[in-house]
Order: C-alpha cells, then sequence, then structure tokens
C-alpha cells in the first residue's frame, strides 16, 4: 500500500547533483512522502524544464514545479506550449512556477527588467489563457498575441490544467501573486518574521480578486543543511548565505540582515564571483545569521526551524538540502510510515 503524501513536504533541487542523481531524489522524496520537487532556474546554469520532463517520467504520484523559470526569456507562447508538453507526460502533476528574474545578471544577458509587475500580469494572463485552451488576441505593452492559440493536431484538445504560481519576494509583487496566481512560491534566504508581512500583502493582492490568502497555495523554499554537529551544517549553509547575499539584491532585501553587514558583503563579492572571494565573504558572515534565514543544525534543529515558517503563513516547506545526504534530509523529514531511517 502506498503511503499518503504529506502536502507540507516537498525538495527542491538546482545543479549541485546530476540529473541522474535528481531522478533518484525525486523517486526516494515521493516514497518518503514528499508531495512535489521543485526544480530551479535561476542562474545560468541549468534549465528547468529538461530534469521537469525526467522527474515526471520516473515518478507517478509527486508533482513538478519550475522553481522558477522567468517571464523574460520565454514568450507566452512558448512558456505555454512547453507546460502543455509536460501535462502531457504527467497530466495533473505540472505547476508552472514563473518569477521576474533578477540583475544584474538579466541585465547581462541583454534583458530590460523594467516594469516587472506589469510584465508578470501580462504574462500570467496570456499564459492562463492558452493554457485553458482558449483562442487569444492580447496587445499588451509587453506581450503581442495575434489569435493565438495551442494548435493541437494529432492529440486531444483539452484545458491543461497547469497551476501557475509566481515566485514572489518584493511585497508588490506578492499582491500581484495573492491577486492573479493560484500560489505563491516563498523565497529562501528570509527570516520566519518576513511571512508576517509576505502575508498581509498576499492576503490584500487577494482582496482585489474577492478572495483570501487561504485560496492561495504558499510553498516556501528553505535552505536545510543538516548535519549531526551543528557547526559543521552552520559551515556548510554559509557559504550559500553569503553567496545570494552578495549576488541578489532581491533577497539581500527581504533577509533581514542588517544592512552594514550586506554592504561590507557586497565590498568582497561581485557577480560572477569566484570560490575564493565567497570563501572570503563568508568569514564575515556570523552563525546567528546563517541560523537565522536558514535550516542548520542537527535533524531536531532543523526540524524546529522547519515548522516557523510553517507557523509563520507557508502552506508547504520546500527543501533546499546541503551536504551530500540528501537521503538523510530527506529521511529526517518524512512522516511516520514512509520507511524512515531508524534512530530518527
Amino acid at each position: 500500500m502506498e503511503a499518503p503524501l504529506s502536502p507540507h513536504l516537498a525538495l527542491y533541487l538546482q545543479d549541485a547533483h546530476p540529473i541522474h542523481d535528481g531522478i533518484h531524489y525525486a523517486k526516494f522524496a515521493e516514497d518518503h512522502g514528499f508531495a512535489a520537487v521543485w526544480q530551479a532556474e535561476s542562474r545560468l546554469v541549468r534549465e528547468a524544464t529538461v530534469p521537469m520532463a525526467a522527474y515526471l517520467s520516473h515518478t507517478e504520484r509527486i508533482r513538478v514545479g519550475s522553481g522558477v523559470v522567468n517571464n523574460w526569456t520565454r514568450n507566452p507562447a512558448l512558456l505555454a506550449s512547453t507546460f502543455s508538453t509536460l501535462d502531457d507526460l504527467a497530466p495533473g502533476r505540472v505547476i508552472l512556477g514563473i518569477g521576474a528574474w533578477w540583475d544584474p545578471l538579466a541585465a547581462k544577458v541583454g534583458i530590460d527588467r523594467s516594469r516587472p509587475l506589469g510584465a508578470m500580469r501580462e504574462t500570467v494572463e496570456a499564459v492562463r489563457a492558452l493554457l485553458a485552451d482558449e483562442r487569444v488576441t492580447y496587445h499588451g505593452e509587453f506581450v503581442h498575441l495575434d489569435g493565438v492559440e495551442l494548435d493541437y493536431v494529432h492529440q486531444e484538445r483539452r484545458p491543461k490544467d497547469v497551476p501557475i504560481y509566481i515566485g514572489a519576494t518584493g511585497m508588490k509583487m506578492m499582491e500581484l501573486a495573492g491577486e492573479i496566481a493560484d500560489g505563491a512560491v516563498l523565497n529562501y534566504l528570509v527570516s520566519p518574521r518576513y511571512n508576517e508581512q509576505a502575508m498581509e500583502h498576499l492576503a490584500q493582492g487577494a482582496g482585489r480578486a474577492g478572495r483570501s490568502v487561504d485560496d492561495l497555495d504558499r510553498p516556501q523554499l528553505v535552505v536545510c543543511s543538516l548535519a549531526a554537529d551543528r557547526g559543521e551544517a552552520l559551515d556548510a549553509a554559509r557559504l550559500l548565505v553569503t553567496q545570494y547575499l552578495g549576488q541578489q539584491p532581491h533577497i539581500m532585501k527581504a533577509s533581514g540582515v542588517p544592512a552594514e553587514l550586506l554592504d561590507d558583503i557586497g565590498s568582497v563579492l561581485t557577480w560572477p564571483a569566484t570560490h575564493e572571494q565567497i570563501e572570503a565573504a563568508s568569514r564575515l558572515v556570523p552563525d546567528d545569521v546563517v541560523q537565522m534565514i536558514t535550516a542548520s543544525g542537527t535533524p531536531d534543529e532543523c526540524r524546529a526551524k522547519v515548522d516557523e515558517y510553517l507557523a509563520a503563513g507557508a502552506t508547504s516547506a520546500v527543501l533546499y538540502p546541503l551536504g551530500d545526504d540528501v537521503e538523510a534530509m530527506i529521511d529526517a523529514f518524512a512522516p511516520a510510515g514512509t520507511g524512515a531511517r531508524e534512530g530518527r
């Protein structure tokens, strides 16, 4: 008998592991009660939809989401056809997570991210209509479609059940997610207190659409550095914390980390940064900052920190495993009766 999937648990994969290992971890997570796996596409390292297809083809129940693709480099017609194709592979198990990207990366590849809210609204509206099997004419500032539809020829024509989540960090984007999205992907490297403000703005946006924040799914990415030795776990997370605080302004602003520390890190790091630069800057980051914005430490400490995020408004924890033993992290959070290791 299959163990039930916990709606509060999901796995987050970036580019730290070969895709074949990611397939194994997706299957392992499914077998241990995780309800979803999310694949990153945040940097110029790994495109999201290819590994998503791999995970979907090797699992049976777990949902698979993009966490997140951006709305600048794929036009809405291509986005819709891509995620329609993924739904053909695993109907009802695909989530389109979409975000506004970030500078300086976007600017370095020629993308002008002016008016990100308007661009996101137009993209979501157009993609949703295309996935609903509508013929779409849309003339906005960013999206231009003239009688476009997903022109199925050799397959059944049907609406595709692909919910759209907005990866929101800033509060204006949070309000937009509350208004037009099926869910909001809450970012990592923020403290649980950040969620208090996020929930307020999600609720404001939802109210504009005549609904409440409870009508939205709210998965939250959580960096999880788990080890028997607390100091080892903190050190493993410190490098990642340093890199993101030094290079991604939207996370810097939302993290709750003191501005003086952010300035000190920024004086050492640029984009892209060498490993040596990241190591040098990481010496500036104290343990309490690592603990504030990650789930790092022993299994009990990691579970307690995840509970804080859930209590603060997240509907599920999307665990980003640091370290080599991904299975140990999955086991540490696996619900009872799903084959977790002895001694949990």
